[in-house]
């Protein structure tokens, strides 16, 4: 900078304060594989299959009650409170920031599928808080109804607002119903 953009520079600067720093939330731990503790695992786009036969064929599984955030059966109260305390071990995540509405509803339903599959038990998703928009974000409120659908309903317990350390109002803690296996 020449001498006259320094001045310029200086005189814009008068009275400027720098902005309050914003808290940053700690990055949440890797999540541990539970075959091999010293190794990670992450889930990733490529990491989701087609499934041939859809989970509503199985029997037992119909005429479920809607999933809300406030309502939660079939758990008990200890594994609600812990989960909405952000103690249960996060066993995936999914990170659905900028996607449109029909690929995010498709990849969730997907993962939750695939994760009820692996036998994860709480995975969180993060759908971010829709600061770009006058209200709530659009996948964070559909994710809900996103939820209700048959097939992740089947295999879905509970969900609720993730603590601000794994990303607040913009993800979601959400409570997979057990894999049972089947005696032969």
């Amino acid at each position: 900078m020449d001498s006259s953009e320094q001045d310029l520079f200086e005189r814009t600067m008068v009275g400027v304060r720098p902005l309050k720093k914003k808290t940053t939330h700690k990055k949440a731990n890797p999540i541990k594989n539970a075959s091999n503790n010293s190794k990670t695992k992450f889930i990733k786009k490529t990491d989701f299959s087609v499934h041939e036969k859809p989970i509503s064929h199985r029997k037992g599984l119909i005429n479920l009650d809607p999933l809300s955030a406030e309502k939660v059966s079939g758990v008990d109260k200890r594994t609600v409170e812990r989960m909405r305390r952000g103690k249960l071990p996060i066993d995936a995540r999914l990170d659905l920031h900028g996607e449109y509405q029909a690929t995010a509803e498709a990849r969730l339903e997907s993962f939750i599928i695939d994760c009820f599959e692996a036998g994860c038990r709480l995975v969180l998703v993060i759908t971010g808080k829709g600061l770009t928009s006058n209200s709530t974000g659009v996948l964070r409120k559909r994710l809900p109804d996103w939820l209700n659908k048959p097939k992740c309903r089947e295999v879905t317990l509970s969900f609720c607002a993730a603590r601000p350390e794994h990303g607040g109002e913009g993800a979601f803690y959400i409570l997979l119903r057990r894999k049972r296996h089947r005696r032969k």
